[in-house]
């Protein structure tokens, strides 16, 4: 077990430092150092408070989510969220997403499914700022067609982009509309009805078996469709969804000022507070392409693209893009690390159990 684990944290370094080779390899590292060492670093401190209070809004904003499933209080949100946040950063394939609810079940007894449904639902909050953004992002900016960041596999450049935002769109409505078949009750009988008549496809078998197929496979499967609606129940509480969404709007526009007090320390990045916004969100839309652990490389070339189209210059787009880079995910990794401490959760063994699941 922590064989595999071991394997899949070297694979992520070694891949992760291949993506920084490739999002750099056409910037002098001389000069890459040189700009590294001219940042005030002052602005750290702030940023790195300014990032942590994002994520305790986080945590709150989950934790009025998972109030459908029992009485959280806000610790015991916080934790699990930290933690997974962790893993997304140092495994590959985002799986402290899964991780979350893991840990959710094993320390607060709430069923896995209902915890993933509560992260699916936080989701959707996440994505809806990000398209809000996007589409005021395309009103207000013109984004140059001829600017195109080769990174892999990827042209990082404007088709890619709207491709991207319009996939994610997708996925807005998709989950919109899973959440709104499970959670309202009508449309939950009838999934369960279609699920309690599986026995019934296999005509050619006995009572016996028909039984055994009832028990083994439809009843488990109403009984995870009941917990995933349980982490839906949010819908039915309009005031909820609002203080949510409210919170959605702060997190998002604390981790716009986390960007932007970098920014402040790093030479050649004079942007305003909006335009480092758009910058933000034209990297949330890069690294939601398949990436590497921590969006190492995908995040500093994305970061480039965005810097290039309000005329930052290669070199400085790339020394910022990495110092706000570490700056944005390391207080994550440690945190997580502290929080793994404190709840005694051994973060090898539940990323091992998240694959199983």
């Amino acid at each position: 077990m922590n064989k595999k684990i071991g394997i899949s944290l070297i694979l992520g370094l070694a891949v992760s430092i291949l993506a920084l080779y490739l999002a750099f390899r056409n910037v002098p590292f001389n000069d890459l150092i040189i700009y590294l060492a001219s940042i005030n670093y002052v602005w750290i401190l702030p940023a790195v408070v300014v990032i942590l209070l994002s994520f305790a809004l986080r945590a709150y904003r989950w934790k009025i989510i998972l109030e459908s499933a029992g009485k959280i209080r806000f610790w015991q949100s916080f934790h699990p969220l930290m933690i997974g946040f962790m893993i997304n950063c140092i495994l590959p394939g985002r799986v402290g997403e899964v991780a979350r609810p893991v840990i959710l079940q094993k320390k607060e007894n709430i069923p896995f499914s209902t915890g993933l449904a509560t992260v699916g639902a936080e989701r959707v909050f996440d994505v809806g700022i990000l398209i809000i953004l996007f589409a005021v992002l395309l009103a207000t900016i013109e984004i140059d067609p001829n600017i195109d960041i080769v990174f892999g596999k990827y042209h990082l450049n404007k088709t890619t982009l709207m491709t991207v935002g319009k996939g994610t769109f997708k996925l807005l409505l998709l989950l919109i509309v899973g959440i709104a078949l499970v959670a309202v009750n009508k449309t939950r009988n009838v999934i369960n009805d279609l699920i309690t008549r599986i026995p019934g496809m296999f005509f050619f078998a006995g009572p016996d078996l028909k039984k055994k197929i009832q028990k083994k496979i439809c009843e488990p499967l109403v009984n995870v469709v009941e917990n995933i609606a349980t982490g839906f129940t949010l819908v039915k509480y309009p005031m909820k969804i609002c203080a949510c969404f409210s919170l959605s709007v702060v997190i998002w526009g604390l981790a716009a000022f986390s960007y932007y007090l970098v920014s402040l320390g790093c030479p050649g990045i004079e942007l305003s507070f909006i335009e480092i916004t758009a910058i933000m969100v034209i990297i949330c839309f890069f690294i939601a392409l398949p990436s590497v652990p921590g969006y190492w490389g995908i995040w500093e070339a994305g970061g480039v693209f965005a810097l290039l189209l309000f005329g930052v210059s290669s070199k400085d787009a790339a020394g910022f893009t990495l110092a706000n880079h570490a700056i944005q995910i390391f207080p994550v990794i440690f945190v997580g690390f502290i929080s793994a401490m404190v709840t005694s959760v051994n973060i090898l063994q539940v990323s091992y159990e998240e694959r199983e699941k």
